[in-house]
């Protein structure tokens, strides 16, 4: 079973890796390509050089996959220009292309299962009430320190950054932006850890 999970988790890196690789293709704009993939390849840094001291599940792994994968689609196209989610834009005649609204579910939800992982293999909070409280208000301030570093980026760099920021003129877009990562770490917590913990046990983690 660990070596089936081990044959998944290594066709995901493979594609996620092949993404990447044409994520880098004539993105949209070189600056925003840089700033939508550079915390995916921080992360991927980390992850390599702890996967010796604390590996985690081929589930989080592959879920951390898939938030890259997003993360690097968004950079080549740009949140407001993702051509799947045009087409539903233009299909439903909707207000905006909501796939920034995608990446900022999955800013909630693979983090949730992240810190759920670490927390119960580490016993940091025993209670799963505590537990699920901590980590949804914890995601939550993360959520909201990135909307800094977006509001940082802006100030700094100006016009530069509008497609990084991809309001699409909304004026609540750091609201919905912040409530879509809240959302996301709540129907993880609430709907995945306990597939989430099966997988842990499967896996002797």
């Amino acid at each position: 079973m660990k070596n089936a999970g081990s044959l998944i988790l290594k066709i995901t890196l493979v594609v996620t890796m092949g993404v990447f690789i044409w994520s880098g293709i004539r993105p949209y704009d070189y600056f925003t390509w840089f700033l939508e993939v550079v915390p995916a390849l921080i992360a991927f840094v980390i992850l390599a050089f702890t996967f010796k001291k604390f590996r985690f599940s081929d589930f989080i792994y592959i879920l951390i996959c898939f938030h890259a994968m997003i993360l690097m689609i968004g950079g080549h196209t740009s949140y407001a220009e993702m051509p799947l989610f045009n087409w539903i834009q233009d299909t439903f005649g909707l207000a905006r292309n909501y796939y920034d609204r995608l990446g900022h579910f999955a800013q909630g939800f693979v983090p949730a299962l992240i810190a759920n992982e670490i927390i119960i293999r580490k016993k940091i909070i025993i209670r799963r009430g505590w537990r699920i409280f901590f980590i949804v208000f914890t995601i939550l301030g993360l959520s909201a320190f990135y909307e800094f570093f977006e509001w940082w980026m802006a100030l700094s760099t100006g016009d530069s950054t509008t497609a990084f920021l991809g309001t699409q003129g909304d004026v609540w877009d750091t609201q919905w932006d912040m409530f879509s990562c809240f959302l996301g770490s709540i129907i993880a917590i609430l709907g995945f850890s306990k597939f989430h913990e099966k997988q842990l046990e499967k896996e002797n983690l």
